[in-house]
């Protein structure tokens, strides 16, 4: 058993130094799952809101048409509006009808154009605009928000002429108290749900496209190197040579998902210090299971990949096989985003992916389940034995281990 252990650790130790040993690599090892989710979480957002903020200092030229209302003018110009005055062409047929004024709009002559009649029923507007425009969006959003504003004030003048109380004729039917108090969830349950929805997708898909790479290499890529001989020779089994080629793909990709996470806690610990999102309220049951379907998922997944990737000819060859299979993990996670947990039955639990991908869930959500607990390990350690099983078939194939040289 101990000279089993060390054949294996030898094996794996060798496959690990050789793929580290270029800078490139340990750079997409470490720094980019290590900053992934702070990128995503912090720097996003800040980017984000420094282009809305520079959005809102811009000032805007709008083309105001038809007939002017002092109120809704003062309004304009408090929104950053710069206003031309014309009148309203005579070829149009009805106020949304772009008419001669398509190509300023195209243009960027003017951001908007603003067309507004007083009738017996009251005032008509329009805005015309271009929706692909930044700027023309921008203006007509100020111009929509500047026009509810001064539609309140008409209203509320009216009710109060006719001598009715705003607040209870528009809205008679009110919420009494505060909506957050009337929530039985925690802070810590309902930041559960929200990261409940994209952690176990980008941990899943993470896993198993950080382990494409060590798997190729250390099959199709020692084959087309011819270095897969000399690893032959030693004296060791093939169950043995998997196992170490599985345990240093295994930890690169582990390393990989630990800095992940890291890099989650921390953009998460920052949000919760920003009081944008809370920190979710997991039990310790529930973060070992959580662990538990992570090792189980990424043996299953690395067993698979380097089955796969053994069967390849080349290095071309074992990317197009590989490449793919990212599609089977991106569609399931896609799918499981949108299955109800409350109603949801069992046997979800023992579909392949799927059930790994719906525990995280559960288990971000602080659920446990016994009956969907026992379902989705079970199934899981029976999905990861016949990956397992497969590679184990694919490395006594001595066509598919003896080097193309």
């Amino acid at each position: 058993m101990s000279n089993s252990w060390r054949f294996i650790s030898t094996i794996a130790k060798k496959e690990i130094v050789e793929f580290i040993r270029d800078w490139r690599t340990l750079l997409a090892l470490i720094v980019i799952p290590l900053l992934i989710f702070p990128a995503l979480f912090i720097a996003l957002p800040l980017l984000l809101q420094s282009e809305a903020a520079e959005l809102d200092a811009l000032e805007l030229d709008v083309t105001w048409q038809g007939d002017v209302n002092d109120e809704l003018h003062n309004s304009f110009n408090e929104s950053n509006l710069i206003i031309n005055f014309e009148t309203i062409p005579d070829d149009i047929e009805n106020l949304s009808d772009i008419g001669g004024d398509l190509d300023r709009i195209r243009n960027q002559e003017t951001q908007a154009v603003f067309r507004l009649i007083e009738n017996e029923s009251g005032w008509k507007f329009s805005i015309l605009y271009v929706s692909t425009s930044e700027a023309s969006s921008e203006a007509r959003s100020r111009i929509i928000e500047a026009i509810s504003a001064w539609e309140s004030d008409v209203v509320n003048g009216t009710l109060v002429e006719a001598g009715l109380e705003p607040e209870s004729t528009l809205d008679p039917v009110q919420w009494d108290g505060d909506y957050e108090s009337a929530d039985a969830a925690t802070k810590g349950e309902q930041a559960g749900l929200v990261l409940s929805l994209f952690i176990p997708m980008v941990i899943a898909i993470w896993t198993a496209s950080s382990a494409i790479q060590p798997s190729i290499d250390m099959t199709a890529g020692e084959r087309e190197r011819g270095t897969l001989e000399a690893l032959l020779c030693l004296p060791c089994s093939r169950i043995q040579l998997l196992a170490g080629k599985w345990l240093a793909v295994a930890s690169i990709t582990s390393a990989g998902v630990a800095l992940q996470i890291g890099g989650l806690l921390f953009a998460i610990t920052y949000l919760a210090s920003s009081s944008i999102i809370g920190l979710p309220s997991v039990s310790l049951s529930s973060i070992l299971l959580l662990l538990s379907a992570v090792v189980i998922f990424a043996i299953m997944v690395v067993a698979f990949e380097l089955a796969l990737a053994m069967k390849a000819h080349s290095v071309k060859e074992a990317g197009s096989l590989l490449g793919p299979a990212i599609l089977f993990i991106i569609f399931p996670a896609l799918f499981t985003q949108v299955i109800n947990l409350d109603s949801v039955e069992s046997w979800w639990f023992a579909i392949p992916l799927v059930n790994i991908l719906l525990a995280m869930r559960e288990l971000l959500l602080d659920r446990i389940i016994i009956e969907h607990v026992l379902v989705w390990l079970i199934s899981s350690v029976f999905y990861a034995g016949l990956a397992a099983w497969f590679a184990a078939k694919q490395f006594k194939r001595e066509d598919l281990v003896a080097s193309l040289s």
